[in-house]
């Protein structure tokens, strides 16, 4: 059996060749056939065994050089697709970056974002510029407004998106600056 193949097939037509057994011999020739396909070398002496055995070993062969043949055509198909798609030679099957120098790369870059969910991200940088004119609430309010916006996969940029949201803000939810700042300072409730 091949090696890390957890299943094989038996044949419904076996039955034909069963049911002229004895149930001792039909258990004996089972135990055989899952001991054979388990790697364990199975020898019997009983004649009966040997003689029902050989056919279902024969087709296992076959269904094992099938089984190989279709795992080596995927896996130059993956191999195919793969240097298609990245336009790199990967011959020996080996992994390009290792995927921690990855993940650490990406962690550099989390730091920065303020809010991100599905395709779309806010830095604090973008952040700071929108709340020079609009208060946080007004700011989170709406980028949950964003989120949960059904057609939201249409955007870009989480920024550009978040600023004109906020512009369409009806007038009285719109602060001035000086009253903006009085209420970050504490001076305004």
């Amino acid at each position: 059996m091949a090696k890390d193949k957890k299943g094989f097939i038996l044949y419904c037509d076996l039955i034909h060749t069963v049911e002229k057994l004895t149930e001792e011999q039909a258990g004996k020739l089972f135990k055989h056939v899952l001991q054979y396909v388990n790697d364990l070398d199975p020898i019997t002496d009983d004649l009966i065994t040997q003689i029902c055995f050989e056919p279902i070993r024969q087709n296992l062969k076959r269904d094992l050089r099938k089984y190989e043949k279709t795992r080596e055509k995927r896996s130059q198909a993956g191999k195919k697709g793969m240097e298609k798609r990245w336009g790199k030679d990967n011959k020996n099957n080996k992994c390009y970056e290792p995927i921690t120098k990855i993940t650490v790369k990406d962690k550099d870059k989390v730091k920065d974002i303020y809010k991100a969910f599905a395709h779309l991200s806010i830095s604090l940088k973008d952040f700071n510029k929108l709340n020079e004119e609009y208060s946080k609430e007004q700011i989170d309010q709406v980028l949950e407004s964003i989120e949960n916006f059904q057609k939201n996969t249409k955007y870009k940029s989480l920024y550009l998106t978040a600023k004109n949201w906020l512009r369409k803000l009806p007038k009285e939810e719109q602060e001035d600056k000086l009253t903006k700042q009085a209420k970050d300072l504490g001076y305004v409730k």
